[in-house]
C-alpha cells in the first residue's frame, strides 16, 4: 500500500495489468483484437471495477466504456484502449486506461480536491475496423455510413456483425458533453527507446504526429512467366519494388528532421509463380508532426507516380486513403505532468513528440489534452514481447495521480484545501 492514502497504489496498478494480461494472453504479450472475446471480456472487466472509483458505466453502441463522476467539481477525462493488435504487447492500451481508473479511485476519494477524474476506454485506436473509431465517435466524427461500411482487416467481418455478436447492437453511442471536462489525459508506453536509452522516467508529450496513408496501385499486363521475354514484360510488381526504392531515394532530400515513411503491405496480383502480375498495389504511410512537411511530400508522391507512369511500361496511380491531423497537447498539461515529474520522478523527465498516433490527438479537437509517457524495454512495441519495468510502471502511475490532482486543482476555483498528511 502506499504511505499516502490519496496516492497511486502500486501493487494494485500491477494487479490490474495482470488481470488484464490473463485475458487473452498470448506468449508474453496478449491477441485481442477489436470485438474478440478477449477484448470484449475485457471491457466487462473495466466495466465492473468503475464503481470502486465512485463512477457509473457502461459498454456503448460503439464498444467505449465511459465512466462518470456525479461528484461536484471540475471532471479531468482520462483513459486509453483495451484491444491489442494482433499477437501483439500486453500494455499498448492498458497501461493508460489502468493508470485512469487508478487516479479516479485515489482522486475521487480525496477530500482536497474539488473534482473527479472520469475513465475512457475508447475502442478500435489499434484500426482493425478503422482508425481511432471509438474516440472520434465520442468527438462526433464517426457516421452510421462509416459504421456501415467497416469491416475488420484480417477477417473481412463487418462491423455491423461484429456489434450485433457482442450484444450491443441498437445501443446508442455515447458523445462528449460540452464543457463538461477541464481536458483529457492519457497515458502510454513510449513505443520508442528514447526514454530508456536516457535513463529517464516520464516522458512528456509535445505534440502527436499526423498520420497520412495512401493506396498505390500498379497496373501491368498479366501474362505467362516462361514464355513473355523480358524485354515486353509490363510485371507490375517489378514497378512497385522500383517505386519503394525511388521514395527511399528522393524522400530524403524532402523530408523533416522526424519524418518517417512505411510500406506496410504488399499484393500482387495474381499472387502465383508461373504469372506476371499484371496489378500490385501498396499501402503506404506518412508520419510529421508538421502539415507542411506531409504536403511537400504527398507532392512529391504524385510527382513521382506521375513520371513513373510517363516512363512506363506500367501505370502508377496514388490515393490518399486516410488523414490523421497532427496534434500539439495543452502547454498547461505538460506543465502538470513536468512538475508531477519533478516531486515523484526526480525530474527525470523530458519533454518528447510522439511518433505514433493515439485517441489523445482526435480528443485534442475538442478540448485540452495531454500525454504521458513511461519507458519502454528496448522500445519494442506491437509484438507480444513488449515491456515495461514493474518499479517504471509504478513509478508513471504515481505520476500519472498527481499530475491529474494538479489539473484539476488549477482549475477549481475555490480556495484550496490543505494536502491530506
Amino acid at each position: 500500500m502506499p504511505e499516502n492514502t490519496f496516492e497511486a497504489d502500486g501493487e494494485r496498478v500491477l494487479a490490474d495489468l495482470n488481470a488484464l494480461r490473463a485475458i487473452g494472453a498470448y506468449k508474453t504479450g496478449v491477441h485481442k483484437p477489436t470485438f474478440s472475446e478477449p477484448h470484449l471480456r475485457s471491457l466487462a472487466w473495466l466495466t465492473e471495477r468503475l464503481a470502486e472509483a465512485g463512477l457509473t458505466g457502461s459498454i456503448d453502441g460503439i464498444g467505449n466504456v465511459i465512466g462518470t463522476s456525479a461528484r461536484a467539481g471540475p471532471k479531468l477525462l482520462a483513459g486509453s484502449h483495451l484491444e491489442s493488435q494482433n499477437h501483439a504487447g500486453w500494455l499498448d492500451g492498458p497501461l493508460g486506461v489502468v493508470y485512469a481508473l487508478e487516479a479516479a479511485r485515489v482522486i475521487n476519494s480525496d477530500p482536497s480536491v474539488h473534482g473527479a477524474v472520469e475513465v475512457a476506454a475508447w475502442c478500435d485506436e489499434e484500426g482493425h475496423f478503422g482508425h481511432f473509431l471509438g474516440s472520434r465517435s465520442y468527438v462526433g466524427l464517426v457516421s452510421e455510413a462509416e459504421i456501415d461500411a467497416a469491416r475488420d482487416r484480417t477477417s473481412g467481418r463487418t462491423m455491423r456483425e461484429a456489434l450485433r455478436e457482442a450484444g450491443l447492437a441498437g445501443r446508442a453511442r455515447v458523445t462528449a458533453e460540452p464543457g463538461r471536462h477541464v481536458g483529457y489525459l492519457e497515458a502510454h508506453i513510449e513505443q520508442g527507446e528514447a526514454l530508456e536509452s536516457g535513463g529517464l522516467a516520464i516522458g512528456v508529450v509535445t505534440s502527436i504526429v499526423g498520420i497520412w496513408q495512401y493506396r498505390i496501385d500498379f497496373t501491368g499486363e498479366q501474362n505467362h512467366a516462361g514464355t513473355t521475354r523480358m524485354a515486353i514484360r509490363k510485371d507490375a510488381g517489378l514497378a512497385l519494388a522500383r517505386f519503394c526504392v525511388a521514395i527511399d531515394d528522393r524522400f530524403p532530400r524532402a523530408c523533416g528532421p522526424r519524418t518517417v515513411w512505411t510500406t506496410g503491405r504488399i499484393t500482387l496480383d495474381p499472387g502465383a509463380p508461373s504469372i506476371i502480375p499484371g496489378r500490385a498495389e501498396m499501402l503506404f504511410q506518412i508520419r510529421d508532426d508538421d502539415p507542411a512537411v506531409i504536403d511537400r511530400l504527398e507532392t512529391l508522391l504524385r510527382t513521382m507516380a506521375a513520371e513513373a507512369s510517363a516512363a512506363g511500361p506500367c501505370g502508377v496511380a496514388v490515393e490518399r486513403i486516410r488523414i490523421g491531423h497532427p496534434a500539439t497537447m495543452d502547454p498547461a498539461f505538460q506543465d502538470a505532468i513536468e512538475a508531477a515529474g519533478k516531486s515523484l520522478a526526480d525530474g527525470r523527465s523530458i519533454r518528447m513528440p510522439s511518433g505514433a498516433g493515439h485517441d489523445a490527438q482526435v480528443l485534442a479537437t475538442i478540448m485540452p489534452a495531454g500525454m504521458l509517457f513511461v519507458p519502454s524495454i528496448g522500445g519494442v512495441s506491437h509484438h507480444w514481447t513488449e515491456n515495461t519495468e514493474d518499479a517504471d510502471i509504478v513509478r508513471g502511475a504515481r505520476v500519472f495521480v498527481e499530475a491529474c490532482r494538479r489539473l484539476l486543482r488549477e482549475r477549481d476555483g475555490r480556495p484550496r484545501a490543505a494536502p491530506a498528511p
